[in-house]
Order: C-alpha cells, then structure tokens, then sequence
C-alpha cells in the first residue's frame, strides 16, 4: 500500500538527484551562468560574416569589445553584452546588425501549445528564446505549466507560487473585482449594483499592491526574462475555478493579456508563452493573450490526432469565450472574437530518414497547408544530451562533444528559428499600432 507519504518520500528522493544535477551544471553557488561565445560563433553563426571580416572591424575599431582570449591565443571568447555591443557599433555592407523591430508596437506574443505531453513545447521555447536572444533581441518567457521544464532550464528551481501565473491571475482578479464595485450604479436603471465580495483569504496576500514587474525575474541570460512557474502553481486550475463562481462577470481568460498591458510598450520585443500539455484556465490565459500561435507536433499518427484534437477543442473554448463576454467584455485591450495574426504547425523529434515520418509530415502538409513550418526539428543525440543538463544547444560548448555533432544540432535549431522569426516579423508588421 502506498500512501501520500510513500509518495513525498519518492519526490524527496527525486530531489536530491535534482540538486546533484544542478551541482554538475550551474555554478557552485547552483546558479546558472551563461558561457562566453568564440569568435567563430560569433562572426560566422550570429552576424552571418566571414571570420576574415570580423577580424578586421575588430582591429580597425578600438572601441569595439577585446572579448577574453585563449591561452594559445588562437579564440578570442565573447559575452552576450559585448555581442551585443558590437551589434550596435557595427555594420556590414553598410547594414546594421540590429534586429528587425516595427517602430511604435509593442512586444509580439507567441504561444507555443499543444495538450500532447511530450510534443516538444518546452524544448521549443527554451531554443527560440536563446535564438532569439543571439539575433539581439530582449524577450520575456511566460512559463504557464506547473511542470517547470523551462523555468527549471533557465535557472529558476526556488519559486513561490505567488508570483507564478497563478500571481498574475489572482491579482487581476482583486483588481478586476474592485474596479467592477467602483461601478456603483447600472448604466440604464440608475440601479445599485450588487458588490463581489472576496474572501480574506484572496484579498490579504497583498498580491493586489504588486507591480506588474514584480512577477519578472531575471535569468543567466542578460536580455532574458522569465515569468517562472512551479509545481505549487498546479492548484490554479482548482482556484480559478473558485474565483469564478467567487465572481462570474470575472473575464478569467484575459489576466495575462491585461497584465501585459501593464508593461512598456517597448520592455521586450519577443514574448514566448510555453503552455501546459492541457486546456485549461492558464493556457486559455495564454492563447488569449497570443498574437501568433505555434503548435509543436511529434512526427507519429498518434501526435498527429492529438494535434487534431487540440485545435478542434480550441476552437470550441474561443468561441464559447467569445459568445459568453461579448455584450460586457470588461477592460483589456484584445478584441472579441479571438483572433490570430498566424498559426504555425512545427514538427519536432522529426528523423529525415525515418519513412513514417517524412509520410507524416506530408500528411500534415496535405491537411494544414502552408501553416506547416518547412523545416522540422531533427531529433539530434546533441539534443538529448543538453537536455539532460538542463540547457539548449545554444548553451553547450561545442567542445564538450564533437563539432559535427554540436552543428548539426545547432543547424536544425538555426533553420527553424529562422522560419519562426521571419513569420513573427512578418506577423508583427501586420500588428495594429497602440491608439
């Protein structure tokens, strides 16, 4: 027989494993750091110019970053501040090396969902998000699963569930709450309205009087933020249900949107949601808030009906959300019916000589068109061996293994963020511009 003892046992167990882990990885102070970047990778992998070029605008220009040299002498190793110094003080062919961001928008928002377990979204967004931060980018990861894998990935283990999603959402509750009992009185009738009361034990958290920015940590990555999650944050599909019969006229599923409403236009320039492998209060949260939508599938039939699935069940929620708020959708600033800029289907774990795969990718492609991403993620050993370390490709040193096996790894990842970017810059131009 086994109890919920037997069972804290297991996970005390389990922890301790974790913490050896981190031992292994991170620094001694079991904080992650982020390592420094050769030259090769830099002039070759992130400003795409021969290392003859980069060479040379180093020597010419004094005032560029020196990096840290090797002892032979033959790498200079670079962090991702200097990098991006040097974004910013070089040009190439007369171009400048500064990411593509439309002028007077704010930050673009992407989900990556898909209530399939195991469908990639985590190792998805953790690769995007550094990619995105080598192409110079600022980005704010939201994690919306009690799982953690990205939290965990970026560094972030010790979290209290008071500034997770659940934070956010509760919050807003408070807050949405007290400004529907400032409406004293009914439009037509002149008529008192009825006041929300909120238990005690919601309102003395103090989670009413926290900042928007009071939710963002920071991680190894200087122009990388993190919304972290925790398993403690599991209870919020329970929770939220509560809050809503607490208050129905509470618009539950636009927390987050509201939340980042709250941050400066310009804060970030990439958002990346990474949703729990379910359909629930967070990850509706999370969509709603979206203004691209990514949905990572594995290459099997299996992965292909879930996928099928999901959106179906999607579909069903947005549209339920939208014909239930739609005579009295309370403050926010996006529209109902939900609508999305671009959906992207992305196939990960794919082995190109794998015939059942290259048969279901064609399959996805008959069905879904030109939203399938032309470049699948290739399952990679590399792949599996970073994540057993608890980091992306981006993060490895491709002297820990072989460099054929590091690029090919790297490749994959490479071609399929840069599909992603041209999408969300494509998508990000279309975005109407703050009134």
């Amino acid at each position: 027989m086994f109890t919920h003892k037997d069972l804290q046992d297991l996970r005390d167990n389990s922890l301790k494993m974790q913490g050896w882990i981190r031992r292994q990885t991170f620094s001694p102070q079991m904080e992650k750091t982020l390592r420094r970047f050769s030259s090769w990778e830099v002039s070759e992998l992130i400003f795409k110019v021969n290392q003859s070029t980069f060479r040379g605008r180093l020597m010419a220009d004094p005032g560029l970053p020196d990096g840290e040299v090797e002892e032979d002498g033959r790498q200079r190793w670079f962090s991702l501040e200097e990098i991006n110094e040097m974004r910013r003080k070089m040009k190439v062919n007369r171009k400048s090396l500064l990411p593509h961001r439309p002028a007077g928008k704010r930050a673009i928002r992407v989900a990556v969902a898909n209530f399939k377990g195991g469908a990639g979204k985590s190792t998805v967004a953790l690769h995007f998000a550094h990619a995105a931060a080598l192409d110079g980018y600022r980005v704010l990861c939201v994690d919306f699963d009690p799982q953690a894998t990205l939290s965990h990935s970026m560094g972030l283990s010790d979290v209290n569930e008071e500034h997770t999603v659940w934070g956010i959402m509760a919050r807003d509750l408070i807050r949405e709450t007290d400004r529907m009992n400032r409406a004293a009185q009914g439009a037509e009738s002149g008529a008192a309205l009825p006041r929300r009361k909120l238990p005690a034990s919601i309102t003395d958290m103090g989670l009413g009087d926290l900042r928007a920015p009071d939710f963002i940590k920071p991680t190894s990555w200087p122009t990388i933020d993190l919304v972290p999650s925790c398993a403690n944050a599991a209870f919020v599909e329970f929770a939220s249900a509560q809050y809503r019969h607490m208050n129905p006229d509470w618009s539950f599923f636009a927390a987050v949107s509201r939340w980042l409403d709250a941050l400066p236009d310009d804060a970030y320039d990439i958002i990346l949601f990474d949703c729990p492998p379910a359909i629930g209060y967070q990850s509706m949260n999370a969509v709603f808030a979206a203004d691209v939508l990514y949905i990572p599938s594995g290459p099997g039939y299996w992965e292909y009906d879930s996928t099928t699935s999901f959106i179906g069940q999607l579909s069903e929620a947005l549209e339920d959300l939208s014909a239930g708020f739609e005579s009295h959708f309370p403050a926010g600033k996006m529209p109902l019916p939900k609508a999305f800029l671009d959906v992207r289907f992305l196939l990960t774990r794919y082995e190109p000589g794998n015939d059942l795969h290259r048969a279901m990718f064609e399959a996805f492609r008959k069905v879904f068109g030109d939203r399938v991403t032309k470049n699948p993620i290739e399952h990679t050993r590399a792949v599996e061996q970073s994540g057993r370390f608890l980091s992306s490709i981006y993060e490895i040193d491709y002297r820990d293994m072989t460099r054929e096996t590091w690029r090919r790894a790297r490749t994959t990842f490479d071609t399929a963020y840069g599909e992603f970017r041209d999408n969300v810059c494509a998508a990000w131009d279309r975005l109407e511009e703050r009134s």
